[in-house]
């Protein structure tokens, strides 16, 4: 008997960007999606673009460009309302706004968030994924990491900073999860010296830490509406850090699976949103690794002096890749209404379009 076809990532379609691309964003139930970014290419932030474009019979179409004199650096609609479609942004000069794509003159919401660059964001509470009030984190070169509720100007809802003494580290990113009641919440952040924080916002405190020993580029739970189940780290050296966060070992902390995928840069991590088990990396010198969390039980290690009792071992395993462009690809999207679509945008100013192929073989 034959094997089950592997799942591949195939290439539907391309489009050349006239902007340097930071973030790249499926618009929710629709066949949209925006590139946003700075039109320097040199490295200097310059003016600030947002590119809405569509997605038709396996072509893209320009459809608009919103131009603003800040350049962005990040942006997430997880916060809003799957009739509204509001993005959220954040800019190189610590600038937090929230637009309405059909009237982009003036901003919804805006904030003067952070004192240096915005470099990470993620909202929860919007597009039915996750409990309790919509919300926005946003992490800077500042050090701090702040929880932002729109119907709440100004001021952070929450705002997570180094006691006086300590060194700020640049935060590079941040996720939400474990949204899973109107009363639990957490953020997740990676810093540029390698250490994870895992924040609990219900009692205001630091559930969790560890240095993965290279700077974090991007973090991401496999759900924000559920339970905390596993959580994905990418780093600078080219590592993919997979944390099983089922139970936690007094001794040992939780248990971790690492993989070296790339030579250099591991940049961004997404998990598919029909099925949790699915997540996509990118790297580096322009490659997607498609990968598949497998669970086992295990009996539990009693070095941690604790109960004997079988625990949930996660395992990682490598489905397929494919190399797209020679530059780095610094973000990734899945669409949430038709599964296994997937937006990649690279630094050569390309956005790509994909589709996961055999997927009941998951």
């Amino acid at each position: 008997m034959s094997d089950s076809p592997k799942p591949r990532l195939v290439p539907l379609s391309h489009w050349k960007l006239p902007l340097t691309p930071f973030g790249c964003l499926w618009i929710p139930c629709s066949n949209r999606f925006v590139c946003l970014g700075t039109d320097s290419g040199s490295g200097a932030p310059s003016r600030g673009i947002i590119g809405v474009y569509e997605s038709t019979s396996g072509e893209i179409k320009d459809i608009q460009t919103i131009e603003k004199p800040r350049a962005f650096r990040c942006g997430t609609f997880g916060a809003t309302s799957l009739q509204q479609r509001h993005l959220a942004t954040g800019d190189f000069e610590g600038n937090l706004h929230i637009w309405n794509l059909e009237a982009p003159e003036t901003p919804l919401y805006s904030a003067k968030a952070h004192q240096e660059i915005i470099n990470c964001i993620d909202g929860v509470g919007g597009l039915e994924n996750g409990h309790g009030a919509p919300e926005i984190v946003t992490g800077s070169r500042d050090g701090t990491v702040k929880v932002w509720d729109s119907r709440q100007k100004d001021l952070p809802v929450a705002n997570m900073e180094p006691a006086v003494g300590f060194n700020r580290r640049d935060c590079w990113t941040v996720a939400f999860g474990h949204s899973c009641t109107q009363w639990d919440r957490c953020v997740c952040a990676g810093y540029d010296n390698g250490d994870i924080k895992l924040f609990d916002l219900r009692n205001m405190e630091v559930r969790w830490e560890t240095n993965v020993k290279s700077g974090v580029c991007c973090v991401e739970f496999d759900g924000k509406d559920i339970s905390l189940n596993k959580l994905v780290a990418t780093t600078l050296e080219g590592r993919v850090h997979v944390f099983n966060m089922q139970k936690y070992h007094r001794n040992s902390g939780f248990t971790c699976r690492s993989e070296k995928p790339y030579k250099f840069t591991a940049w961004a991590v997404r998990h598919l949103p029909q099925n949790r088990n699915i997540f996509i990396t990118s790297g580096g010198a322009g490659c997607l690794h498609l990968w598949k969390h497998s669970e086992s039980l295990t009996m539990h290690d009693r070095s941690d002096h604790e109960p004997d009792d079988k625990i949930s071992t996660c395992t990682t395993t490598l489905l397929n890749n494919i190399s797209l462009s020679s530059q780095p690809i610094g973000s990734l999207d899945w669409n949430t209404d038709k599964q296994g679509l997937c937006i990649s945008a690279s630094f050569d100013h390309n956005v790509h379009i994909l589709m996961i192929t055999e997927q009941q073989s998951f």
